[in-house]
């Protein structure tokens, strides 16, 4: 009973800001991290002000990967970075960790491997803890896997990339912070189009974000979406039925409206 009270207190909390709060997400499909698209999201963390929460379930090696991500974020201006307890999370780490999950300022996963994220967050009150703190405005980052989790259904990694067949592409449950939107990351310079294409014929109310190295999207209000870094975007819909696509290649300073389904003005 103790453990769950303090969780519910902070859900009614987050409910109650994110009746007017503004969503905020800032998704890198891995490689090097876009300096413009870690500044954007420093300062929509509060800037100098920013106690960012960085967190690495999904590393191998979640202390190397903290560091990295601190030089980083410290770098494009914040004023805290602090790293978050790493899995398994006992109770005393649960607790601790929805402690500094409450009173961050913007949240940040790094790479490695998405799955580990969410074994973490089968712990189902962790997972809508999360939600509600994207919702009541807080923003959300990752980059490579921690942009793969961000979907729901979110890709596992394995698939059967010589054929282009949804059932043959691997997932599971994912943050799904962003309604029908499923993101890849190393997109084109891992050739990784056949899985996602694949998806979408098999999601066709789906929206495919495929994300290549050193590049990134930075959305607002779950709709306004500006390309930032050194490649493509590219958006894979179903537009005129189940078995036909359409794509849309968007290169840095180039924007997509989520809710159209089509590129925007600059």
């Amino acid at each position: 009973m103790k453990r769950v009270v303090p969780t519910i207190l902070i859900l009614l909390v987050c409910l109650v800001f994110s009746i007017a709060a503004q969503q905020r997400l800032l998704v890198i499909g891995g490689g090097e991290r876009p300096p413009d698209a870690m500044k954007k999201f420093v300062e929509w963390s509060a800037g100098a002000r920013s106690r960012i929460l960085v967190i690495t379930w999904a590393s191998g090696v979640p202390e190397e990967s903290f560091i990295s991500l601190q030089k980083g974020l410290q770098s494009a201006g914040a004023g805290m970075a602090e790293h978050a307890p790493v899995r398994p999370l006992d109770d005393d780490r649960r607790a601790k960790f929805i402690e500094m999950l409450n009173n961050a300022t913007g949240v940040f996963f790094s790479g490695g491997d998405q799955n580990r994220i969410m074994d973490v967050l089968a712990d189902d009150a962790l997972l809508q803890l999360f939600k509600a703190k994207y919702n009541s405005g807080t923003p959300f980052g990752g980059t490579s896997a921690g942009a793969a989790v961000m979907s729901d259904p979110m890709m596992t990694g394995e698939a059967d990339l010589k054929v282009l067949d949804g059932k043959k592409v691997g997932v599971r449950k994912g943050l799904g912070l962003l309604p029908n939107v499923i993101f890849d990351q190393h997109f084109l310079v891992r050739q990784r189009h056949n899985r996602l294409l694949g998806l979408i014929l098999e999601n066709p109310k789906m929206l495919g974000i495929g994300i290549d190295e050193d590049t990134s999207v930075l959305i607002e209000d779950n709709r306004r979406l500006t390309v930032a870094g050194k490649t493509q975007v590219v958006f894979v819909h179903s537009r005129n039925g189940p078995r036909s696509l359409t794509l849309d290649l968007l290169a840095g300073g180039e924007r997509f409206d989520l809710k159209k389904r089509r590129s925007a003005a600059r």
